[in-house]
């Protein structure tokens, strides 16, 4: 799991525990103070808060799970996967486009950082140079030809913040 996301996720995880722990129990305490819980919006809502911090709580615990599952020894070193750079020419647009294939949590199509989960994405992994791809986008459907690709293994981590930045517009 790359770092960054691993400190972003224990950092959202601490202020959360925190906030459930300390915060939201005063509050809950304070709303009781003030009588008749059945009409008593201040404590409903802290009710609320309580379970929807319980319940991210528990996505972000998941979350780290699973990440910390990933092997990198497993992604494939002649296919698009996690962390590759791809140059891809977008038919549709009749451009060249430059994505890097992230984790949900990096995500920003505006950089050119895909999740690997997201439509492109999808339709991106697994694919080698030369293939075309027919990915079914919101927007409609889009053919993407693979001209480039730079997988984890040849740096891509190192160079896809150069690449994703220099992305046409």
């Amino acid at each position: 799991m790359p770092e960054h996301i691993k400190k972003q996720l224990l950092k959202e995880i601490k202020q959360l525990e925190y906030e459930l722990a300390h915060e939201l129990p005063a509050e809950i305490k304070k709303a009781r103070a003030l009588g008749d819980l059945s009409e008593n919006a201040e404590y409903h809502m802290a009710k609320q808060r309580q379970q929807f911090v319980d319940a991210r709580l528990g996505q972000l615990k998941k979350r780290m799970g699973e990440l910390s599952l990933v092997n990198l020894a497993n992604i494939p070193r002649d296919k698009a996967g996690f962390g590759s750079t791809v140059v891809v020419y977008d038919s549709t647009k009749d451009e060249e486009i430059v994505y890097r294939l992230v984790t949900s949590e990096e995500s920003d199509v505006s950089k050119g950082l895909i999740s690997t989960t997201s439509p492109i994405g999808r339709g991106i992994v697994g694919r080698k140079v030369g293939d075309v791809a027919t990915i079914v986008t919101p927007n409609g459907k889009r053919q993407l030809e693979i001209l480039k690709l730079t997988t984890i293994h040849d740096g891509a981590g190192e160079e896809a913040g150069d690449a994703a930045s220099g992305q046409a517009q």
